[in-house]
């Protein structure tokens, strides 16, 4: 009996510590959820009382934020970053130190969550277009998961009727411009330098090179790649690749296109129906019509992409400026798009019945 007392006590003790090892385990669980979720201001930050601070926030020395700005949770505000005016910033953004987000005009910008903001990048303030009257409103929209490397500038829009627009999972690189009124659309990569002018549109999954201008009102089509310094003053058809003091085309953007899963019979149907629009052989004296006409017939080649190629000759080949011409790649390109849909309706309901 004594012998099973002496066996008891040790386990007894053993149990008791178990459960005080388990209670001090979930006590720092707790401290440490606590801890987390409890937002830090350092003394030296300068944030107004009417600010709306998420949890977990992390405010660095010499930081500004304004009255109307809200911060979502776990954002980290670095060393001497600053937020003005009728701002909002999702969950978990970081702003580097000497980035500088929103601006004490009218209207909004909006952050989405998971962005980066790096060092000395200014994003959502005033344009640079003179037509811009103060006292406007102006707005800048941004998605989740973008990260703007250091010393880029985007601005908000220049009217109240319009917005800036950027999607999400955009990597724009340091020292890059975003103007007025451009739509940005998702996935896109934008080197060093890249300076677009403003009502850009930029469709999806574009990659571009360092050092590239863009004219206003240009339109960037998807999974294209613009070369390292070219000017571009023309719109850029989708699929392609363009290089060039003055921009031209310079192919299809296989590489680009491959890595994003098109499939091989895709590229290659793509690739007979540019050879055969934009490089004719010698012997091949038709028309530009009637060279669209013989592709679009052939059966392996997709009918949409190739509306695409046959209005990019008036995109990069035709100046925008040349108006009795673009009026006519415009006329051609929308009789054009009026064949395809006939003929999708038709073949359509031909399988139907």
């Amino acid at each position: 009996m004594n012998s099973l007392l002496k066996f008891r006590k040790p386990l007894s003790s053993y149990l008791t510590s178990l459960s005080l090892h388990r209670f001090s385990s979930t006590l720092n669980y707790v401290f440490e959820e606590t801890k987390e979720a409890t937002s830090f201001i350092h003394p030296t930050a300068v944030v107004h009382p009417k600010a709306v601070i998420g949890q977990g926030v992390s405010v660095g020395p010499f930081c500004t934020i304004g009255s109307s700005a809200k911060l979502g949770n776990g954002c980290h505000l670095h060393p001497s970053s600053h937020i003005f005016g009728n701002t909002e910033l999702g969950n978990h953004c970081i702003l580097m130190t000497g980035a500088v987000v929103g601006d004490d005009l009218p209207g909004r910008t909006v952050i989405g969550s998971n962005s980066i903001i790096g060092h000395h990048a200014v994003v959502g303030i005033k344009c640079q277009d003179m037509k811009y009257k103060l006292g406007d409103e102006c707005f800048l929209d941004m998605g989740d998961n973008n990260e703007i490397r250091e010393f880029t500038s985007i601005h908000r829009s220049s009217k109240s009727s319009d917005r800036t627009v950027i999607g999400d999972n955009n990597l724009i690189m340091g020292s890059c411009h975003i103007a007025h009124d451009c739509k940005i659309g998702n996935n896109n990569i934008f080197a060093n330098s890249t300076l677009l002018a403003g009502h850009i549109i930029v469709e999806d999954y574009v990659h571009t090179a360092g050092a590239i201008v863009v004219h206003q009102f240009c339109h960037i089509g998807s999974f294209s790649f613009i070369g390292g310094g070219s000017v571009v003053s023309q719109d850029v058809p989708k699929y392609m690749m363009v290089s060039g003091g003055r921009a031209e085309l310079r192919g299809l953007n296989l590489e680009g296109l491959r890595r994003r899963g098109f499939h091989v019979t895709e590229i290659r149907s793509l690739r007979t129906a540019y050879r055969k629009i934009f490089m004719p052989s010698n012997s091949n004296s038709m028309a530009f019509d009637e060279r669209l006409s013989e592709v679009i017939s052939h059966d392996n080649i997709h009918i949409f992409k190739l509306c695409i190629l046959a209005c990019s000759r008036y995109s990069m080949n035709t100046s925008p400026r040349s108006s009795g011409l673009f009026r006519s790649g415009l006329i051609f390109c929308s009789r054009i798009y009026i064949y395809i849909y006939i003929y999708i309706y038709i073949d359509t309901h031909t399988h139907i019945e």
